[in-house]
């Protein structure tokens, strides 16, 4: 089965020390049953020390956090995380996207291995991703 890289981002040298690669393979569902590791997504963001999203950082280097959404068949889509109002994070594929998929709870959860996180997508279904990896970038 083959595993799909990041590209490397230029200049993640000039990031602050907690920006992390973290990839989010799909978990079990009723149409996987096993999961699926070619489904998913790699987020390039900063994170506190316990794993939470860290929105200060966030703040100062927004333009830098990035996503791709990565799906069999499907060309990879590439965005931005991005914090609204009321502290909900959403993934935008392009400026002036009026239909953003949303990180359920995002701002309680942990993206350490082994936790699940859930993104509700622009077709209104929430799909639950098992947090594969954190590394620096």
């Amino acid at each position: 089965m083959e595993t799909r890289q990041t590209p490397p981002l230029e200049n993640s040298r000039k990031l602050p020390g907690n920006f992390r690669a973290v990839r989010l393979h799909l978990a079990r569902e009723p149409e996987h049953p096993e999961g699926d590791p070619q489904h998913g997504y790699d987020f390039l963001m900063p994170l506190k020390d316990d794993g939470h999203i860290d929105p200060k950082t966030y703040h100062a280097h927004a333009q830098a956090c990035r996503v791709r959404r990565f799906r069999p068949g499907e060309e990879d889509a590439i965005g931005w995380l991005e914090y609204e109002p009321g502290g909900v994070w959403t993934i935008r594929y392009g400026r002036g996207d009026a239909d953003p998929e949303v990180g359920f709870r995002f701002r309680d959860e942990r993206f350490v291995p082994g936790e699940y996180v859930s993104i509700q997508g622009n077709d209104d279904r929430t799909h639950t991703f098992k947090v594969w990896e954190v590394r620096r970038p």
